[in-house]
């Protein structure tokens, strides 16, 4: 079974930070890359997820508030507890595509993909085409 994934984006729908309302990811996330990862998968009904710097792995119809945490200021403990939201979540995936523009691939992101146990099972992608 395979599962697409992508990292979150600083730009979100400013009104639900107001709101205080619970959201899907892709009523979150305003970033036209982010969007467009979204959208193809939902176009082409395939599992996906988006990788949050406060919440780990976020699957399409779960709900969480409007956050900020920029991946910078991520500390180690939450980073050991987003590893390990990752490798738990995602163990049932034999396949994780992880879409990633390598010019704005964060080194938190890249941190992850190292250090996962799932490692030998993520193959990095950068085309919306690749999604099948």
């Amino acid at each position: 079974m395979r599962i697409y994934i992508t990292h979150c984006s600083a730009k979100k729908d400013q009104s639900l930070k107001v709101s205080g309302d619970k959201v899907t990811p892709d009523k979150l996330y305003t970033a036209k890359p982010t969007q467009h990862f979204m959208n193809e998968c939902k176009k082409k009904n395939v599992n996906w997820a988006i990788f949050s710097d406060l919440y780990g792995v976020w699957f399409p119809k779960i709900k969480h508030e409007w956050y900020d945490k920029h991946p910078n200021k991520v500390t180690e403990q939450e980073f050991r507890n987003l590893l390990n939201d990752f490798d738990q979540k995602l163990q049932g995936y034999d396949e994780i595509w992880f879409y990633c523009n390598p010019a704005r691939f964060h080194k938190l992101y890249k941190r992850l993909l190292k250090e996962t146990k799932l490692k030998k099972r993520i193959k990095l992608f950068t085309h919306y085409k690749e999604i099948i």
